[in-house]
């Protein structure tokens, strides 16, 4: 019984201890399979290193084949040899068998165990488990355990261990289904041997040229470089081609020398005849065809260089003659400068028509408006003014300017009005600047400049240029100079070189010339227009006589008449002429003549010589009252531009009797006007007003003498309603067509180039005191006088401008 006892104990106890072992073991497993996985993700890690650098020298290598077969084979045509390119070909050979024997060094397997060796761990920590396991063992017992146990570990170190494996691996020589995490080393793998298999490097080379890679960064380089526009599609310029703009960019010379335009034209279409078909094709597309057949042969031409240039790149921003820090208004308004040569009371009408302009353009309250009239002494005043009025100061003649331009128009035109130094001329019967005009309107008011005769104002003018110092420059010829000079002594030679001068200056000095009628010279940049309107108190008359007819009453109970200033130039030689040739014909009629001036003595002599029946009488205003009756206004002149007593008497309702010149072009369309061209002609047109009554106005015809429309002529021809419609959008500069854009962004302006040329040489010489006393300026006006000082107050010259040194 004990014995069965003791037998129980004992069973109870090895199972007890079986049951211990096996917890024991089950506890060193878990810590062996985690000492493992440690194990193995070290060596995973080191598996990657050694892949990552025999990747990164295996594709070294090929590369670096491929680099070294394509230097071998590549050949570029038409290169002819040289000692140069033969000495690199060598160099190149040499370094091939160096760069063989580097790729097998590094490519071997000992090299890469090397590697190996020295990315692994240094020292490691052994752990002698033997102990353990035999102590387990022997506790268990069991053969099947053991032999189980140790194929595991057989395995896992020779999992350990076999590094062949690895590198077999790589070779492709062992697939092994147990190593799913190594997909992506596969894929590069199967790249490179892809890359392995490629016959030559010209494949190698065509497939990265195709990939899309090298696309994006040629799209990225073509979007940075722009190549030019249509570099590829324009020709080159032909001979006849730079010929043609040769003569058509020489044309401010030539016009200087007295060619006529039309022959720089003639020579132009001469060189492009031949080619014009090309022209067409060559300056624009398709969609711009319609424009350039509007366009003549210099428009043409200016296109065709234009794009050869673009074609090139180059881009023109400006020569040296370009002032580009120009003034700007500050509160938002343009401001107008209006600068003449005359001023009331003396009643000319480069006095009269300039101040109206100021007063309408100021009227319209969208621009500023300055007029810049002369001061003269009261020496000077004796001489000019008449009626022997003259003023102490600037104040009380321009009280007087006011008075009477407010009594005319009606209304009171806010505009400032400023004075200049003057001289009068007795020699050219004419009010001549004394100094720098320009410099009387402030910079900041330096904006658009109106030149009323700026022949005559630039004739002397030695100071800044217009043009640098406004934004824009608009000039008005007043006067046929001339028509006045050709009467004088030697005045052949004289009329030749104030043509040549007046060309001069008004190119060198403005932007836009009007003249008033082609009776003025040609001149640069000129358009035709009349500018000008009359006083609202004629338009009032001519109103009146209409009503007073319309009731029956007699409008007109006096006769005809004449009225300008008394100088042969006015038209007295061209009336005595007309009047003693048919004194016969014209038996009975009488004609009152209203004027003062220099020749009074030499034409009132004449006629009573000639026992002509004139009755000469004091010169008036031609609104006074005692001019209303008469029904007929003769005006014989042709040296007139654009006769201002003619537009008034129209608009008063008067027959007008004129000569058929360029001079009255304008008021042919009205049918009170009787123009003539012979002397016969002559007798016929007086009889005929004589005889009938004038017909009243129109609405349309009233408008057309007036200022309000004479402004709108004005703002239209001079490009200054474009100029301030611009302004408005805050642009100032020009706003042409496409072409005109493309002309100007790609060529330098020679035009501007000769311009600024003129102008620096007119300063040169306007600075020589012999040379302007040669040529007919009064001495000593290169500045002003002491007097002037003291009546504008002003510092004296050499304050103003000081000469330092000696």
């Amino acid at each position: 019984m004990n014995f069965g006892i003791e037998t129980r104990a004992a069973s109870a106890k090895a199972e007890t201890s079986v049951v211990t072992a096996e917890k024991a073991l089950s506890f060193i497993s878990k810590g062996w399979r985690e000492v493992r996985d440690s194990a193995d993700a070290d060596f995973q890690l080191m598996k990657t290193r050694a892949n990552t650098f025999k990747n990164l020298a295996t594709s070294f290598d090929k590369e670096l084949e491929n680099f070294l077969n394509s230097a071998t084979t590549f050949s570029v045509p038409a290169i002819k040899s040289s000692s140069s390119t033969t000495t690199e070909i060598d160099f190149v050979k040499k370094l091939q068998p160096k760069f063989t024997e580097f790729r097998r060094v590094y490519s071997s397997p000992d090299f890469s165990k090397k590697v190996l060796e020295k990315w692994s761990p240094r020292a490691r920590i052994k752990l002698d488990l033997s102990a353990i396991r035999n102590a387990m063992l022997a506790e268990v017992g069991d053969s099947e355990k053991i032999a189980e146990f140790d194929e595991k570990e057989r395995l896992w170190r020779g999992r350990n261990l076999k590094l062949d494996e690895f590198w077999s691996e790589w070779k492709g020589e062992e697939e092994d289904g147990n190593h799913s995490e190594w997909q992506p080393i596969k894929a590069l793998k199967t790249r490179f041997r892809e890359l392995e298999q490629k016959s030559s490097s010209s494949e190698i080379f065509e497939t990265f040229k195709n990939s899309e890679f090298v696309e994006k960064v040629k799209t990225s380089l073509k979007a940075m470089c722009k190549e030019p526009q249509d570099s590829k599609e324009v020709p080159p310029l032909d001979v006849p081609e730079l010929l043609a703009y040769l003569v058509k960019q020489s044309g401010p010379v030539f016009d200087q020398l007295g060619f006529k335009q039309d022959i720089c034209h003639k020579l132009v279409e001469k060189f492009c005849s031949k080619y014009r078909s090309q022209l067409l094709l060559r300056s624009l597309s398709s969609d711009n065809s319609a424009l350039i057949e509007k366009e003549n042969f210099n428009d043409e031409l200016d296109l065709r260089i234009a794009s050869v240039v673009r074609s090139t790149g180059h881009c023109y921003e400006g020569g040296r003659w370009n002032d580009s820090a120009k003034p700007e208004s500050k509160d938002g308004k343009r401001h107008f400068a209006i600068v003449t040569t005359a001023s009331l009371p003396w009643m000319t009408g480069t006095a009269v028509n300039p101040l109206f302009r100021a007063a309408y353009l100021a009227n319209s309250a969208q621009q500023n408006v300055t007029l810049l009239v002369p001061w003269l002494c009261k020496s000077d005043q004796e001489l000019v003014y008449p009626n022997n009025l003259t003023f102490s100061s600037p104040e009380e003649q321009e009280i007087y300017i006011r008075n009477w331009l407010e009594e005319r128009v009606g209304f009171k035109a806010d505009f400032k009005i400023s004075f200049y130094p003057g001289k009068f001329s007795k020699e050219r019967r004419s009010i001549l600047p004394a100094g720098d005009t320009s410099q009387f309107i402030s910079s900041k008011e330096a904006d658009i400049a109106i030149l009323e005769e700026p022949e005559h104002l630039n004739w002397y003018h030695h100071g800044r240029r217009w043009t640098d110092k406004f934004n824009h420059v608009v000039g008005v010829v007043h006067t046929n100079y001339l028509e006045y000079i050709k009467r004088e002594k030697n005045g052949a030679l004289q009329a030749f070189l104030v043509k040549h001068i007046n060309s001069w200056v008004t190119r060198a000095y403005c932007d836009k010339v009007l003249r008033l009628s082609a009776a003025t010279q040609d001149l640069p940049k000129s358009v035709i227009c009349n500018v000008h309107g009359v006083n609202p108190k004629f338009l009032k008359v001519g109103e009146r006589v209409a009503e007073e007819r319309g009731r029956g009453q007699q409008a007109f109970p006096k006769g005809a008449y004449f009225l300008g200033k008394m100088v042969w130039a006015k038209g007295y030689r061209e009336l005595i002429d007309l009047l003693s040739k048919h004194k016969n014909d014209l038996e009975g009629f009488k004609l009152d003549v209203y004027g003062n001036g220099e020749d009074a003595h030499e034409v009132q002599s004449s006629a009573k010589k000639l026992e002509l029946n004139l009755n000469f009488l004091k010169g008036r205003d031609h609104a006074d009252d005692s001019l209303h009756g008469y029904k007929v206004f003769i005006n014989p002149s042709v040296s007139d531009v654009l006769c201002t007593a003619t537009a008034e008497a129209l608009a008063m309702g008067k027959f007008v009797i004129c000569a058929d010149h360029p001079s009255n072009e304008f008021f042919r369309s009205f049918p009170n006007c009787l123009t003539y061209k012979s002397s016969e002609d002559f007798v016929a047109k007086v009889r005929e007003a004589l005889d009938n009554e004038p017909q009243p106005l129109t609405a349309e015809q009233r408008y057309n003498l007036s200022w309000e429309a004479a402004t709108q002529r004005f703002m239209e021809y001079s490009e200054l309603d474009r100029i301030l419609k611009l302004g408005e959008t805050g642009n100032r500069k020009s706003s042409k067509t496409k072409k005109n854009i493309m002309k100007s962004v790609s060529l330098p302006n020679l035009n501007e180039m000769v311009d600024g040329g003129l102008a620096f040489a007119h300063f040169c010489l306007t600075g020589s005191e012999i040379l302007r006393s040669a040529t007919g300026a009064i001495p000593g006006t290169q500045d002003f006088s002491k007097q002037h000082c003291e009546d504008l107050h002003l510092l004296p010259p050499h304050v103003e401008n000081p000469i330092y040194g000696w």
